[in-house]
């Protein structure tokens, strides 16, 4: 399918309209990759991109990756190969869902959303999964499924980065400053190889430690970046009450969707960064918009359950 050619039609800058914005003279433009594909879109597409198709290309018909329960990438991995053709296994930490999966996938909107697209899963305990990469484990794998095609957690090797190089354009060489939600750190390291030298990169990590660094500069040598920390709402999978209600109130104003996970901890850091006049005047920003949506409907259960106020967005179909 022509998603994953070799040719990737740039997702659209969209201009956020603010009071915080204006009164500190600073432009943010949010670069819409949420809107590559339904289901495929953001980081994810870019990550999986030249991946999938060095798979085909190597003759493999089956592509075999790693995540938790409520993993975007494994959602988009199964649409991925659904589109592609080929199988795709998820190896899903938590052994325990599988005690009665028929339950499990009629809560679990990302597990019954891979199923359906052709994805076989295989739940394992959290030890396991732990040592997912040990070379015995890997081998027993192959033994259950025969050859494939591996994709780590989260979907960043140097294919990745690759894809995730297209994100910018020689159009977006007009903004300063780039911003990006971090996970693994393979969509900022992309990034970041593509900024032109008069341009800054900020990651707003979305789980806490001070360990990105050094995935980070497993593929970048450039230095015109850095983390801010201090965003990430309790850490990874986790959102607050604040959070919640700036997700609907920018959903409602901006008519742009964040996702619970990474963009809403980005977008939340920037405007109050602005606020504390962080930017100089007529700084122009650009936030990468990675896509994550599907991760809603599992997040609002989650909220439910503890009383909060849920996201008002519309789930994954």
């Amino acid at each position: 399918m022509y998603i994953f050619s070799s040719e990737t039609p740039p997702s659209k800058n969209q201009s956020i309209t603010h009071s915080i914005l204006d009164n500190a003279e600073v432009f943010l433009d949010i670069k819409r990759e949420d809107q590559i594909h339904e289901y495929v879109s953001g980081n994810k597409f870019r990550k999986l991109k030249y991946n999938l198709i060095e798979a085909k290309k190597s003759g493999y018909t089956t592509v075999l990756t790693f995540g938790g329960a409520y993993s975007n990438h494994i959602a988009a991995t199964a649409a991925a190969g659904e589109i592609m053709g080929l199988q795709t296994i998820g190896i899903i930490r938590g052994e325990e869902l599988a005690e009665n999966l028929e339950k499990t996938l009629s809560e679990n909107d990302t597990l019954r959303f891979a199923s359906a697209s052709g994805m076989c899963l295989k739940f394992i305990n959290r030890t396991e999964f732990r040592d997912k990469t040990s070379l015995v484990f890997l081998e027993q794998l192959k033994d259950e499924y025969g050859a494939y095609y591996m994709i780590p957690e989260g979907g960043t090797n140097d294919l990745a980065v690759k894809g995730c190089e297209e994100i910018l354009t020689a159009q977006d060489n007009t903004y300063d400053i780039i911003c990006c939600a971090v996970g693994t750190g393979g969509t900022i390291a992309g990034i970041i190889n593509s900024t032109e030298p008069h341009q800054k990169v900020i990651g707003f990590p979305a789980l806490k430690g001070n360990f990105l660094n050094k995935e980070i500069i497993k593929y970048t040598s450039r230095t015109n970046w850095e983390l801010i920390h201090e965003y990430h709402f309790g850490g990874y999978g986790k959102i607050n009450h604040e959070g919640v209600e700036f997700m609907n109130m920018f959903s409602d104003q901006q008519h742009i969707p964040l996702d619970p996970v990474y963009t809403v901890k980005m977008i939340f850091g920037i405007f109050d960064l602005v606020q504390k006049g962080v930017f100089n005047k007529n700084t122009r920003i650009l936030a990468i918009h990675t896509g994550g949506l599907q991760g809603i409907a599992g997040m609002n259960k989650k909220l439910k359950r503890k009383k909060l106020p849920l996201i008002t967005i519309n789930k994954l179909k």
